[in-house]
């Protein structure tokens, strides 16, 4: 494994579309390049048995999350061709409709950049920890669980 340092991949509250906007206008310069995949995970307003979901508060075991996404990120690059790899998590509250997850994948094709991106997904969602509490409109709250 890489001797980097691993990126900090957190940003408190939602992440926002200027963010979103100039990491992707950052790679046009990279001619190289011939396909991004995005995925952008978003807050949904959920009904629960005891309220709608109106925010999710993301806390996370920062050291642990850093170095365990550090170790997907060297991972995907062995598995995947890519150029660039770039994970945004939001800690903090993020409102429904918010942007919560960004992850960009780019390769020289297509298929490698999407398949990159979606396995990224898949194991954040499985080994960062990362917990969500669902706030909901009637203030009360409760603990998100992850779905495949």
């Amino acid at each position: 494994m890489s001797e980097k340092k691993p990126k900090n991949i957190f940003v408190h509250g939602a992440i926002s579309p200027v963010k979103i906007g100039e990491d992707i206008a950052h790679h046009q310069k990279k001619t190289h390049i011939g396909a991004h995949s995005i995925f952008m995970g978003q807050v949904r307003a959920d009904n629960r048995e005891n309220g709608e979901v109106a925010a999710i508060e993301y806390t996370a075991h920062e050291a642990m999350a850093l170095e365990q996404m550090h170790v997907i990120r060297e991972e995907i690059f062995a598995q995947f061709p890519l150029t660039c790899l770039h994970i945004t998590h939001s800690l903090g509250v993020v409102a429904v409709g918010e942007i919560c997850l960004f992850v960009f994948a780019s390769a020289v094709h297509r298929k490698e950049a999407i398949h990159a991106c979606e396995a990224v997904v898949e194991r954040i969602k499985k080994e960062l920890p990362i917990w969500g509490k669902e706030i909901l409109t009637n203030e009360n709250h409760q603990w998100k669980e992850n779905r495949p």
